[in-house]
């Protein structure tokens, strides 16, 4: 068994980290949201600012883009051209994704300040990339109602799981320790 132990190594302390990294993050997230009423519709922060942001990058293609609290559920009502397009609710605002990523990087460890810089520009790029989407959705949602599921069920998370990973190959092959100790050919 020790043996198992010995060889595995590497494999269990990148699952210790990984796990321990991603309870306490959702812990944490989750203690956030709980600050918020479900009950009384209320959104968190958080989800309100990227609908914000994707109502602004709305407004680049029309004026007449706003958004509005839902009285009916806890979410935010985004309208292109005075249109009911979008519901944002907390699963769009990509935390969830951030912490899997920042977990995973925790995980792969490389130098301190690389990792705390990999995970500030990787979750903005994320972020960016998340509001670009929920714009675009949007947009597609306006002028091809018909196509609303298989955009919204499978090419935008695809787009931002595709992201993710593309992300942790850049971490993984240019700045964990593992790429430091990987043979160069």
């Amino acid at each position: 068994m020790k043996e198992y132990l010995i060889q595995f190594k590497p494999f269990l302390l990148f699952l210790a980290k990984f796990a321990l990294s991603y309870l306490i993050l959702t812990s944490v997230y989750q203690m956030y949201l709980n600050q918020f009423n479900t009950a009384k519709y209320e959104v968190d922060g958080f989800t309100q600012l990227v609908a914000e942001q994707s109502k602004q990058v709305l407004t680049l293609f029309d004026a007449n883009s706003f958004t509005r609290p839902n009285l009916l559920e806890p979410s935010v009502k985004l309208f292109y051209k005075g249109q009911w397009v979008a519901r944002i609710i907390e699963g769009c605002n990509a935390l969830s994704v951030i912490i899997l990523f920042i977990s995973f990087v925790i995980a792969f460890s490389g130098k301190i300040k690389h990792t705390i810089n990999f995970i500030v520009i990787g979750s903005l790029i994320i972020h960016v990339f998340n509001v670009m989407r929920i714009a675009l959705l949007s947009l597609a949602i306006y002028y091809y109602p018909s196509l609303q599921h298989p955009l919204h069920e499978v090419v935008f998370p695809l787009v931002i799981y595709g992201l993710v990973f593309l992300l942790w190959v850049i971490w993984v092959n240019k700045y964990s320790y593992y790429a430091s100790t990987s043979p160069k050919k």
